[in-house]
């Protein structure tokens, strides 16, 4: 086993309601996730502090106590990243939930195999999250060009992620650098910009900027052969109902929440599409609209061949799976520079100015669009 194995996922179920928590019980049980089961918010918020989990799961009947705790989340140094869950009573509170930063949400009555089905995409991303953030402590040297003074330091790591490192100086840096260093066991050089996420002496936190695809991925793969116990979940399986140059929509029971990041196969006879977007849009138990995130002229190329092959086999659906990459809640994550799309896109525009909209009144929009284009069958 590896030294750095990962123990198992937690979850904390804030939920006085006796029928659902038999019922996620079971569902976590069967998805290998530890739970901590609290029926009062003081008990919650003292272990939100304290321990470290995954999810954090919330019965939102009285609002006033869903409030707090999902605040309580984005409060707690340890726990700000966990995926938070909400189970509401009807679709009243849909955007409630939502509005409280909730990422998943789960509506009363709670079945056995709905449940299950939501919760394969939550726990993917609790272990795609977890793995993003994990600091592999291992020491490798490390050039920081420093170009205002025109001087290079040579540093080493205390430890690395995929999002940044913590490096051994005492010396005072700038804001924004550039670095260097390679990946053991490689020969893969990562060059990328630095800047100071915190300040300890002797230790410096240094978060990731402007890192090429070609390095993101291989130090993806690094940190993933660190953590073998805490292998990504399967793709999620996921039917294209519609696609665009720059964006698509996907049905699924489990789609991802709202700025997620994701990696897309997409297969038609022997034509495969590989693409990058960002959630837009997530209609629970339902689907998702993603943006595509990688817009150059060949990616748009690649697109365009593959709505091409499916007008050519009319009658076929495509293959669609489809993993999490992270959640994007930087505030640039959804601005035009960083999101990208053709703005007279009609799917991409029904996503930026529909996405308020009921589920039900969406996809009435998506239908409308389908009839005035044939791009892609339905």
């Amino acid at each position: 086993m590896s030294p750095f194995a990962q123990a198992t996922l937690q979850a904390l179920l804030l939920c006085s309601d006796e029928k659902v928590v038999r019922v996620l019980r079971r569902v976590l049980t069967d998805l290998e996730i530890g739970v901590e089961h609290c029926t009062h918010l003081d008990l919650a918020i003292q272990k939100l502090t304290r321990q470290r989990f995954e999810a954090v799961i919330v019965d939102c009947t009285t609002p006033v106590i869903a409030a707090k705790i999902l605040k309580g989340i984005k409060s707690a140094p340890a726990n700000n990243r966990a995926i938070a869950v909400a189970i509401i009573n009807d679709h009243e509170g849909l955007k409630r939930a939502f509005e409280l930063g909730t990422h998943f949400v789960l509506m009363k009555p709670i079945e056995l195999d709905r449940t299950k089905a939501s919760f394969r995409s939550v726990r993917a991303l609790m272990k795609r999250e977890r793995r993003r953030h994990a600091r592999i402590p291992v020491e490798l040297s490390v050039k920081i060009h420093l170009e205002r003074a025109g001087r290079t330091l040579h540093v080493h790591t205390a430890d690395l992620s995929e999002n940044g490192m913590a490096i051994k100086t005492r010396v005072q840096l700038p804001p924004s650098f550039s670095l260097q260093f390679e990946l053991p066991g490689s020969s893969t050089d990562i060059q990328c910009r630095g800047e100071i996420a915190w300040e300890g002496r002797p230790l410096q936190g240094i978060r990731f900027r402007d890192v090429p695809e070609h390095a993101s991925a291989q130090l993806k793969s690094w940190i993933a052969r660190q953590l073998v116990s805490d292998a990504d979940d399967p793709p999620v399986n996921c039917r294209l109902t519609d696609l665009s140059l720059s964006a698509c929509y996907l049905e699924t029971e489990s789609p991802f929440p709202v700025r997620t990041r994701l990696q897309i196969a997409m297969r038609v006879g022997d034509l495969e599409l590989q693409a990058e977007g960002l959630v837009r849009v997530m209609h629970p138990g339902s689907g998702m609209g993603v943006q595509f995130t990688r817009t150059s002229e060949e990616e748009s190329k690649k697109v365009e061949n593959f709505i091409h092959a499916l007008v050519s086999n009319e009658g076929s659906f495509p293959e669609v799976e489809v993993k999490p990459d992270s959640i994007d809640n930087t505030p640039e994550a959804f601005s035009e520079g960083r999101a990208g799309g053709d703005k007279d896109d009609p799917l991409l525009s029904l996503f930026h100015l529909g996405a308020e909209l009921p589920a039900d009144d969406f996809h009435a929009e998506l239908h409308k669009q389908r009839g005035a284009s044939q791009e892609v069958p339905a």
